[in-house]
């Protein structure tokens, strides 16, 4: 959420920032709903400054049975009335302008390119040589079915389309890329975190994902919870109105956890395998610091993640994402993406942000800086360490054999008991 005052006092400055991301976002609406809030408050306290006056009046007035004490008392009940009717007014002016204020994006950084869409990202670097293969590589849905390791006709028995079933080797591969990611984070410092998959609507609020994208939420209506869309909901909102100490900072969480997203793309897209579905794992790195170290922080995050694609051994490329397709709450993000041979395309396995204050802001979490000194909004950044299952789908088709087997790459045979083969 952004800060009211900094909108109140520099709108230009917000509105040409607004403008770069190249959507309708209603400010101007926003501001008119703050001024007519500030209006009511400011004839409310006169009003109350009045209805003091008359009760204190009226106290004075020795005969109780005078005429002079009735017209007092009906002068304090008609200020009161008037008093309660624009508190009223206060309150829904006040309620409206909040509900727009959380539907208003984060502002881009000044480093973020311009561009409308996605076909304005900028690509910074590629790193890694596609393997050359002596054979035709086969998509993952091929392969997967050959090897009987991915169902796709029993997920979507058991749930519909863009569910599917991992089993033997599959299973066990997810189970330990999982394992190696959270190994890998806890080495780097951060801490492990299982949070719970159900939340409350202030805590989707909180990471900014209500009431924006309610529609693409799975929701349980009776008990009024929601399932998480990504681990950077619960991360965001574990200091949730909390005022912590300078000491604490910087705080650095991962967590893997089943991520829920109804998808809601055109007819025909992405339809086959497991690159786009509605539920999947996902590991996710969470950062609470110091305003003055966050960009520092976001590029370390980046290292980080693109370590992991270098241990796997398969190319990627690092994208800073475009003002037209930066997330609703990033000021500033970095896609990864990692090469698929069999697919023939990019898939993006990270995207990494910088929110600044905006989320930390909405879920009211604050540090002091001194003991002593007035609380403020820490920055958060998120970043994907690395979602699945598009890094299996990267490894199947990169890792596959003219067999139809799959070599599973070194980093990850610990975690497979020594298994070097998949097939």
């Amino acid at each position: 959420m952004l800060n009211i005052q900094y909108l109140r006092e520099h709108p230009e400055a917000a509105r040409t920032a607004l403008a770069r991301r190249h959507t309708d976002i209603p400010l101007d609406e926003l501001l008119a709903l703050d001024a007519k809030r500030r209006t009511l408050l400011q004839e409310t306290e006169g009003l109350k400054a009045q209805l003091n006056e008359a009760s204190k009046r009226m106290g004075q007035i020795k005969d109780k049975a005078s005429a002079e004490f009735e017209q007092a008392r009906g002068q304090l009940r008609e200020l009161g009335d008037r008093v309660k009717v624009l508190d009223s007014e206060v309150s829904a002016t006040e309620a409206a302008g909040q509900e727009v204020l959380l539907g208003i994006p984060n502002l881009p950084h000044h480093s973020v390119p311009e561009g409308e869409d996605e076909h304005g990202n900028l690509v910074l670097k590629t790193e890694g040589t596609p393997r050359s293969f002596d054979f035709e590589p086969l998509p993952h849905w091929d392969l997967a079915e050959k090897l009987d390791i991915i169902d796709f006709q029993r997920g979507v028995k058991l749930s519909g389309s863009r569910f599917y079933v991992l089993k033997a080797a599959a299973a066990k591969l997810q189970r330990a890329l999982i394992a190696w990611m959270l190994d890998y984070h806890t080495a780097h410092g951060y801490v492990e975190i299982y949070p719970p998959a159900l939340v409350k609507g202030e805590v989707m609020t909180g990471a900014g994902q209500l009431p924006k994208f309610f529609d693409n939420l799975y929701r349980d209506a009776e008990e009024d919870l929601f399932l998480i869309p990504t681990a950077e909901v619960p991360l965001t909102n574990l200091y949730r109105d909390e005022i912590l100490t300078a000491d604490k900072l910087p705080i650095y969480h991962v967590a893997c956890t089943p991520c829920f997203r109804r998808e809601k793309v055109s007819a025909g897209r992405d339809v086959r395998g497991i690159k786009r579905v509605h539920q999947f794992e996902k590991v996710e790195m969470y950062k609470f610091v110091d305003p003055a170290t966050s960009y520092d922080e976001l590029e370390r995050m980046l290292a980080e993640a693109e370590g992991l694609c270098h241990q796997l051994d398969i190319p990627h490329r690092v994208l800073a994402l475009c003002t037209g397709d930066l997330g609703f709450a990033a000021t500033k993000t970095y896609d990864i993406d990692i090469w698929a041979p069999g697919s023939q395309e990019w898939l993006e396995v990270s995207s990494l942000s910088n929110t600044e204050d905006f989320q930390a802001r909405r879920a009211n979490i604050r540090y002091r800086p001194e003991p002593s000194a007035r609380p403020i909004h820490p920055h958060t950044l998120n970043g994907s360490g690395l979602a699945l299952p598009r890094t299996m789908i990267a490894i199947l088709e990169t890792y596959q054999q003219a067999d139809g087997t799959v070599v599973v790459p070194d980093v990850l045979r610990p975690y497979l008991g020594g298994l070097a083969t998949i097939g």
